[in-house]
């Protein structure tokens, strides 16, 4: 058995490092190093509660706007304060813009340029794969960064400013919107549609969002196997087999996004069991952190719940190989992304992907794609339900003491801040990231976290320093380590 270290990843935000031990051309096992500490956690505690509004933002320049809502939603909590209807709906519009923004930044910059490269030149659909997605000069990925950029121009007006918008607040946004603002950003939605539809899809989104089986899908895909780049997709996946590579835990953890003003969410907050083929309540109280094999001091009998969590680096611990924590939920490993949303909103052709093949590169990818076509319809019905002069904010008054928790569904998945109050000042901050979940180190039994264990089997031929099928795994969860480490 030999040894690869794999990494600094490209095209990754913060710093990542895969550790593989490889024997007859597979990964035997893998572990997952954070090697970059940041200490958030460590800079909250002492300082006035609306603080967290400035700083936690800074976590991350790709999420900053989840971050936002995290920490707004955990002193909202905190103070039992309630949002008018168009502070829900904004608060809404500005984390679709997001999280639609980072799912065609990870699919057109992150993800397919690798199929581009040299290790795939003597595939038939090469050619065209570089010519669309090659990095820095691919034609669709020159038009997705356009279009992108036009689309986080709603940021300006919805939020101020991208990143670090600093409009939401525990009781809602203070961007107010007029008529003539809302009309252009119904005219920057029709903007980016027309790019989806054109480029992305080569069909409606309606058409997308419909795809109810993996025959459906199959059926789709073969009318016109290069129409459109999730069809490309879909085409070199099925040559490579990506539906047998990276293979999940097979629960699937979603914090539910998307609230509505009556309470209902579109998107549900539940525990996916793949197994069983049902979607469970998800219980806040059975999260915990275990920090068997993370640089941090662990003083406790058994993992602590977030809202008693510590963060206290410690550099030399024998047998830790990580500054991220190892949460779980029920003391199990669960995996959380857009595949766990789509699964929880009971999208039927994820639900079928999910039972025939799992958790998976291909259903990961696949489930990120689908989710902009459901979502961005809403977003022109959230535009049209906002009610002109009506308010966005509701001041809410802090207590001096008590807790609260924020949870939130960035683009790459459930997000939770826990915040406890003491004499009018922070006493802690703790915060798990979706990248926490997805890239936690073992825990005290010896249990590899998600990617950990969806890397065992992967193929690495002789001589590779950087495996690209180890890369497809990687990225399909779309890491971002930075919100990782805190």
């Amino acid at each position: 058995m030999s040894r690869l270290v794999v990494g600094p990843f490209n095209r990754v935000e913060g710093d990542l490092e895969v550790r593989l031990d490889v024997a007859d051309g597979r990964v035997q096992q893998a572990e997952v190093s954070a090697p970059m500490y940041r200490g958030f956690e460590q800079m909250l505690p002492g300082r006035a509660p609306t603080d967290a509004l400035t700083i936690v933002p800074r976590i991350c320049g790709i999420c900053s706007l989840s971050q936002s809502v995290a920490a707004a939603r955990a002193l909202s909590a905190l103070a039992g304060g309630s949002l008018p209807d168009n502070g829900v709906h904004a608060i809404n519009l500005m984390s679709a813009v997001e999280n639609l923004a980072d799912h065609i930044t990870h699919f057109y910059l992150f993800f397919m340029a690798d199929f581009a490269g040299e290790a795939y030149a003597g595939r038939a659909w090469h050619g065209e794969v570089s010519r669309r997605f090659a990095a820095g000069n691919g034609l669709h990925a020159r038009r997705a960064i356009a279009a992108r950029a036009r689309w986080f121009t709603m940021m300006g007006t919805l939020g101020g400013r991208w990143p670090m918008s600093g409009s939401v607040l525990p009781g809602g946004s203070t961007r107010a919107l007029d008529g003539v603002e809302v009309l252009r950003l119904q005219a920057l939605v029709g903007e980016f549609r027309a790019f989806l539809e054109d480029t992305l899809f080569a069909a409606a989104l309606e058409e997308v969002a419909g795809l109810d089986s993996a025959a459906a899908l199959q059926r789709w895909h073969a009318r016109e196997p290069m129409a459109g780049d999730l069809r490309c997709f879909l085409t070199l996946a099925q040559d490579l087999g990506l539906e047998q590579l990276g293979r999940g835990p097979g629960r699937y953890l979603c914090h539910g996004a998307y609230a509505q003003p009556d309470g209902t969410q579109p998107i549900p907050a539940g525990v996916w069991d793949e197994a069983a083929c049902r979607l469970e309540p998800l219980v806040l109280q059975a999260v915990s952190e275990d920090l068997t094999h993370a640089w941090l001091r662990d003083e406790a009998a058994a993992p602590r719940h977030p809202s008693q969590g510590r963060t206290e680096p410690q550099a030399d611990k024998p047998g830790a190989y990580s500054w991220n924590k190892a949460p779980r939920l029920d003391g199990r490993v669960v995996e959380t992304g857009a595949l766990a949303r789509q699964l929880a909103s009971g999208q039927p052709l994820l639900r079928d992907l999910a039972r025939r093949e799992g958790g998976n590169v291909r259903s990961r990818v696949v489930a990120r794609l689908v989710e902009v076509a459901c979502v961005l319809p809403w977003v022109e019905q959230w535009l049209a339900a906002l009610q002109p002069r009506a308010p966005y904010h509701q001041p809410c008054e802090l207590p001096a003491h008590g807790q609260g928790v924020g949870l939130v569904e960035a683009a790459r998945g459930a997000l939770g801040h826990w915040l406890a109050v003491s004499d009018g000042r922070i006493e802690r901050y703790q915060i798990i990231a979706p990248t926490s979940w997805n890239f936690s180190p073992r825990d005290a039994s010896g249990q590899p976290g998600a990617l950990e264990a969806a890397l065992v089997g992967t193929p690495v031929p002789e001589g590779a320093a950087q495996p690209v099928a180890v890369q497809h795994v990687v990225r399909s969860f779309d890491p971002c380590m930075v919100c990782t480490v805190h």
